[in-house]
């Protein structure tokens, strides 16, 4: 076993990983996961500029992770940034806080090598699923991009769009300074074109439609399962490997998009982080399903972190 650690610093979210991993036996045993909420991409689809108050969260959630880090003495560790940090201009002042705090240079990926360390930590463990019908569609519904990568036991085709939950957000819900509450249908739609111009680009490169199973990584997903499953609170071990309906994203979407912030804010597994983009993400997982005709998504809390934490071993 090599004792690893593994940071993915998105666009809402900056994660980390510390597991023991084994790459002979293809075992990943977790000694310590968390997320937090830093929203590193407030501003950027309307600045191209990481907002001071934005690096200032993500440093402090690094200070906090590096204590984690050296407390469980991770032997090596590997921090993949991606879709905020690429588009933006000012992405030295992040690396070099990055560096100065953990001591190793962020690595700002590519969306193709994001897709490929989604489809690794999400698809490891489904081998001999026999219940699980290949080829699988891996959907990596982040805050600013959203990957799409089909395969077997390998990637077959791969793309990163531009359509995240933070990003539709900031596009068309927020209007000096104010998030719609709830949204207008005329910007619900203008959401949902937005969506499908980046389904279209996506299906220049990859056969959506070839998939026999459609497997859903990230929080909006993952939100959308507890929700479905009326959870009293976040629960990881009962979201990994639930599946949702079609019919059931569709209710929850509706839902979710017509309710007021105090409204989803009430819902016991909402992550405070999440209640305002919420709406958005689950749009995109609906627009996904509606165009392969998939009945069903897999659910995986198993996603690029994991994939993260294999490539350092």
């Amino acid at each position: 076993m090599t004792r690893v650690a593994a940071v993915d610093c998105g666009t809402n979210s900056i994660r980390l990983l510390v597991a023991d991993v084994d790459p002979a036996t293809g075992e990943l045993v977790d000694l310590d996961r968390r997320m937090t909420i830093v929203r590193l991409g407030q501003g950027v689809d309307r600045t191209g500029r990481l907002a001071p108050e934005a690096l200032e969260r993500t440093f402090a959630a690094c200070r906090d992770y590096a204590e984690i880090i050296k407390e469980h003495g991770a032997e090596r560790l590997r921090f993949v940034a991606t879709s905020a940090s690429r588009d933006a201009e000012n992405r030295d002042e992040f690396v070099r806080g990055v560096l100065d705090i953990l001591g190793v240079e962020p690595e700002v990926i590519t969306g193709d090598q994001e897709a490929e360390f989604s489809f690794t930590g999400a698809t490891k463990e489904l081998a001999g699923r026999e219940d699980l019908a290949r080829p699988y569609l891996v959907v990596d519904i982040g805050g600013g991009s959203t990957e799409f990568v089909v395969g077997d036991d390998h990637v077959r085709a791969a793309r990163s769009v531009d359509v995240g939950c933070v990003r539709m957000t900031e596009r068309h819900l927020v209007h000096g300074g104010e998030i719609s509450d709830p949204p207008t249908e005329e910007q619900i739609a203008a959401i949902r074109a937005d969506i499908e111009a980046a389904l279209d680009l996506a299906e220049r490169t990859v056969p959506l439609r070839e998939a026999r199973t459609l497997v859903g990584l990230a929080g909006s997903v993952t939100t959308v399962s507890a929700i479905a499953q009326d959870l009293p609170e976040y629960d990881s071990a009962r979201i990994h490997h639930s599946r949702v309906s079609l019919a059931r994203v569709r209710e929850i979407t509706d839902r979710l998009l017509h309710s007021t912030h105090a409204e989803r804010a009430t819902i016991p597994s909402m992550h405070p982080g999440r209640v305002d983009v919420i709406g958005a993400g689950s749009l995109v997982l609906l627009a996904i399903m509606e165009r392969i005709g998939a009945q069903e998504v897999v659910v995986s809390e198993h996603d690029i972190l994991d994939g993260i934490a294999w490539s350092v071993a």
